[in-house]
């Protein structure tokens, strides 16, 4: 049973990196397509802030960019994180550890009838 759940263990891990790099990515590809500083509200020194996912300028926030690309790929990014996609391990985790108890129980009491 030990060997299953190390499977599990290099899974989730691969998981965890896989969602980690595709956040990255798209964050970073969100902030260069993000058309910030063509808004009316930020003017020429308009930027892209990664945390926030939104356009500010110098002193303040001024608005969301309405760059397709930037729209979708910010919807992307929450899919990825604790709204999505990451969300969901909790979940993942508890039925797979589940699903290996279960077995490791019906295979040994299968033992005891032959």
């Amino acid at each position: 049973m030990f060997n299953q759940l190390t499977a599990l263990g290099y899974g989730l891990v691969i998981f965890a990196v896989v969602i980690g790099i595709g956040t990255i990515i798209l964050v970073n590809f969100s902030s260069t397509t993000s058309g910030c500083s063509g808004l009316t509200a930020c003017g020429s020194d308009g930027f892209f802030n990664t945390t926030a996912l939104s356009c500010y300028n110098l002193t303040a926030s001024c608005g969301d960019s309405t760059e397709a690309s930037t729209v979708n790929t910010v919807y992307l990014t929450g899919q990825l994180g604790s709204s999505g996609l990451a969300g969901w391990t909790p979940a993942i985790i508890a039925v797979a550890v589940g699903v290996l108890f279960l077995g490791a129980f019906m295979i040994g009491g299968a033992k005891g009838r032959y």
